[in-house]
């Protein structure tokens, strides 16, 4: 007999109480929400100025962003929180045995189809972020935590264009 094992995860209500604390602590201690597209900006400009630090001091957007953050922009507390994740979804994988190296998906689709379709979701939310000044975290849940209308409608947003759009993508999951 084929018996399935059954990964166990947190219950979602008890994340989202966790998140909500951690959300509240983090305006407490920093006086900052959370965020994650801030560090990926600031590796970015980092690396550019490593490889073409010329291209950093004539395009628009280096010069902006390095005028606004003097210094090294690896040191932004954004970086320090996105670290903080990874190391912490390592753990969190290690304690619970889950690290392994593989693509999960649907029968339907091969691996290198999810690999495709998940690196275009991340390579659109991410200029989508930069366009809407902020990630979900950013903007949608911290943004809601200070009662921000602007919150309010980016989560509203996001969720309405995933459910908009999920039924054309079913297929890659289901």
């Amino acid at each position: 007999m084929n018996e399935v094992k059954k990964t166990k995860y947190i219950n979602p209500y008890i994340g989202g109480v966790l998140l909500g604390i951690v959300l509240l602590a983090a305006n407490f201690i920093s006086g900052r929400g959370l965020g994650a597209s801030g560090a990926v900006k600031s590796a970015v400009v980092s690396t550019v100025n490593v490889v073409a630090p010329s291209h950093v001091e004539n395009a628009a957007f280096y010069k902006a962003y390095r005028q606004s953050h003097p210094g090294n922009p690896m040191h932004s507390w954004l970086v320090f929180e996105m670290l903080g994740v990874l190391v912490g979804g390592f753990l969190s994988g290690a304690f619970a045995k889950r690290l392994k190296f593989k693509v999960e998906h649907s029968p339907k689709i091969t691996s290198k189809r999810r690999i495709i379709f998940a690196v275009m979701g991340g390579i659109l939310f991410g200029f989508g972020a930069q366009l809407g000044r902020g990630c979900t975290s950013g903007s949608a849940l911290s943004g809601m935590a200070v009662l921000s209308v602007g919150g309010f409608i980016t989560m509203a947003f996001i969720f309405g264009t995933a459910f908009a759009l999920a039924y054309f993508f079913r297929k890659n999951w289901i």
